[in-house]
Parts: structure tokens; C-alpha cells; sequence
């Protein structure tokens, strides 16, 4: 393999792919394995939308449908498994803060105009091409490193059933006719049952009933516009540039050249999405890179596994909106631990390409670590550091 990415021939046979090229799922295969990347991001999308519709008290119908919706049009425009994920620092911020719907839909749609601008004036591109190789190869392994520790501390919650995960994930990883997300769902629901019998009592409370989400646009008041813009917009637009903007892009059109995106249609994407997704009870929702580091993970090719995920989202809402709690209860913290550790190991694994050159490496180990703690403070200190090193203005 030539390392600029061109596939060498083989003798009387085909070209191969270039390296690190992820090639579409066929046949029985494909059916499998985007079944089970339709799974891959649960271990973000759960404890998220529990601690939403319980604590933040958010109506679960509208969160599920407008989550379900953006997911079948990022699958079916996209044709990857870009993802939809909670925008993670205004959920944080809302969980721990004891806001309240309004703030929380306020923020959505001052995030969606803010990304809408910046996307359609093109201003998000000078942004983004400040971020060199180094800087986006940190963020990634940054970020891949952040999930892989949040995934052992909740493998701690039960060691000897995350045990047992990680060695049947790591046996049926690149097995195509048993996929390791389908057992790792079929062993997380039996040690559930095991583990706490009254599980089972819970979910005969299911209730099973036809609701349409309602335009919540009057549940938005001006104060709530201004407290969700102050609180949770503003601080977290860095960690949507560094996430879910360069690193999303980065990680897209590695994994599919023939898919490509750019960071301006990402951002008009999150800005339309976060427009009308309040306007029915949604949450803010971004392109996280880790997302779609889990849905390729567990085998997910094309925008299948999306629309997969997006339609049970769908059926979830419109059909079990009273009862997404108690299903969700059935998945434990230590499965969801292991699905978020192998999604880390897959985003971080990309900064083997960062070469051996001393000041590339050393630029993405220092924004690897503050990307642990903060995407936009990790991309500024990257900009400048990396600038300063090619420039000479300072040396290592």
C-alpha cells in the first residue's frame, strides 16, 4: 500500500481497497451487521435520554420522534453512519443544573441558528482549516481516550459482567455471522434479568399507546431564550467544532472517500436539525465523532444502520413514549461501559497515520490531553502551538 492511499495491484486480480477504506456490507452480511451498527452509540444515547426524561423531566415522546426522524435523514442523505448524538455539554449542564424544558428548547434553537449561519455564510471554513492533521489527530484520540475511560469506570459498576463482555466481544468482533453487538444485547438483557429479578416486574408495567408529539414552540418563553443561550449555547459551541464538525469530517471521508462530506454541509446540517427539533420537544443533537466510531465498530457500512436506529426510535415514541424508562432499565451500566470502550478504541486508533516526525507528535499529545477536558479549549491551544512550531516562533 503506497502512502498515498492508491491501492497496489495484485497479480491477475482486481485492485484492492486503500487502507483504512471501509468497504459496504453485502448480502446476508450487510442485513447483520448494520442491524447490529445500528446499536453501536446506545452507550451515549441511553444514560442521556434516561437522565433527560427523569431528571429534566423532558417528554420522551418528542425527544425519541425528533431523534428518530434526524437519524432516517442523516441515513438516507449521508449514506454513512454519520450519527445524531446529544450534544453532550448541554446535556451535562442541563442534568446537573435542574433547568428547566423551555431553557433546555431555547438553547436548541439558538444552537440550530448559530450553526445554520455560520454554515451558509461560509464562515465556518477559515475555522476549520486551521485544524492540521496533528490538531485533529489529537481531538480524535482525545475523545477516543475520554470514551474508553468513561467505558471502564462503568465496566467497574460490574467487573465480572464486563469481563465476560470484552472477551465475547473481542472473539466475535470480525465475525460476520454472529455479530458482537447482537450478543453483547442478548447477554446485557440476561444478566439484567439475573442480576435484578424485579426487572421483569417493571417491564410488565409497559404501557402501550398511540401519541403524537405537540408543537412546543409556546413552552419557549424570551428568558428561556436568554438562560439556554448564556448557559448552554455559548460554552458549548467549542466542543461542537472540535467534535462534531472537524473531527466528524475527518473521521467521515477517511472511513468513506467515496462518501465524502464537508464542514460547511455538517454545519448546515446541525443547524436545521437543532432549528426544528425543539419545535416538537427535541433536544439539541449534533454529528459526535464518537457515534460514528461506534456504529463502524460494530459493523455498520452505510446509512442503513441510521435509518435502522431512527425507526425504532420512531415506534418507541409514538408507540411506548410512557414507558422509555423502564425499557431502557433493562441495558446495564457495565454493557453500556464495554460498547463505549471499543467506540473509543476506534476513533483513537486513527492517530497511527500522525507519522514520526517529533512535532507532530508532540502537537497531538498535548491536544490529546486537553481534549480530554475540553474541545474548544483542546482545538485553540492546537492552533497556536502547531502554528508557533512551524513558524519557529518557539522549538522542542
Amino acid at each position: 500500500m503506497s502512502r498515498n492511499g492508491r491501492a497496489a495491484e495484485s497479480e491477475g486480480g482486481p485492485l484492492a481497497p486503500p487502507e483504512g477504506v471501509i468497504q459496504p456490507n453485502t448480502g446476508n452480511r450487510y442485513n447483520k451487521m448494520e442491524w447490529a451498527g445500528a446499536f453501536g452509540d446506545v452507550g451515549t444515547l441511553i444514560p442521556f435520554v434516561v437522565a433527560y426524561i427523569t431528571i429534566v423531566k423532558v417528554d420522551p415522546l418528542g425527544l425519541l420522534f425528533m431523534f428518530g426522524i434526524s437519524l432516517l435523514v442523516a441515513g438516507f442523505y449521508y449514506r454513512t453512519p454519520l450519527p445524531i448524538q446529544p450534544m453532550k455539554a448541554i446535556g451535562a449542564a442541563a442534568i446537573a443544573g435542574g433547568i428547566t424544558p423551555g431553557a433546555l428548547f431555547g438553547s436548541g434553537l439558538t444552537t440550530g441558528l448559530f450553526w445554520l449561519v455560520v454554515g451558509i455564510t461560509g464562515a465556518i471554513r477559515p475555522i476549520a482549516r486551521l485544524a492540521t492533521k496533528p490538531v485533529v489527530r489529537g481531538i480524535m484520540l482525545g475523545l477516543g481516550l475520554s470514551f474508553m475511560v468513561d467505558g471502564i469506570s462503568r465496566m467497574r459498576t460490574a467487573p465480572v459482567l464486563a469481563g465476560l463482555a470484552l472477551v465475547v466481544t473481542y472473539l466475535l468482533l470480525t465475525n460476520p455471522r454472529i455479530p458482537a453487538m447482537f450478543m453483547l444485547l442478548v447477554l446485557g438483557i440476561a444478566a439484567s434479568v439475573i442480576m435484578t429479578p424485579h426487572v421483569l416486574l417493571d417491564l410488565a408495567k409497559i404501557h402501550i399507546g398511540f401519541k403524537l408529539p405537540v408543537f412546543s414552540l409556546p413552552l419557549i418563553s424570551w428568558n428561556d431564550l436568554v438562560t439556554g443561550t448564556l448557559l448552554f449555547t455559548i460554552p458549548q459551541i467549542p466542543l461542537t467544532l472540535g467534535n462534531a464538525v472537524i473531527a466528524i469530517v475527518a473521521e467521515n471521508n477517511e472511513l468513506f472517500p467515496d462518501r465524502k462530506v464537508t464542514e460547511r454541509k455538517i454545519a448546515v446540517s446541525q443547524g436545521v436539525m437543532n432549528l426544528i427539533s425543539p419545535l416538537f420537544g427535541g433536544i439539541p443533537m449534533c454529528h459526535g465523532a464518537g457515534g460514528m466510531a461506534g456504529h463502524v465498530r460494530f459493523g455498520a457500512r452505510t446509512g442503513g444502520a441510521l435509518v435502522i436506529l431512527g425507526g425504532l426510535m420512531i415506534v418507541l415514541a409514538l408507540f411506548f413514549s410512557d414507558s422509555v424508562a423502564l425499557i431502557f432499565k433493562i441495558f446495564p451500566n457495565a454493557i453500556l461501559g464495554v460498547i463505549l470502550f471499543f467506540a473509543g478504541s476506534e476513533l483513537a486508533i486513527v492517530a497511527r497515520d500522525i507519522g514520526n516526525q517529533k512535532r507532530d507528535v508532540y502537537v497531538m499529545l498535548i491536544v490529546t490531553a486537553f481534549a480530554m477536558w475540553n474541545m474548544g479549549v483542546a482545538f485553540l491551544v492546537g492552533v497556536i502551538l502547531d502554528t508557533s512550531l512551524r513558524k519557529g516562533w518557539i522549538r522542542i
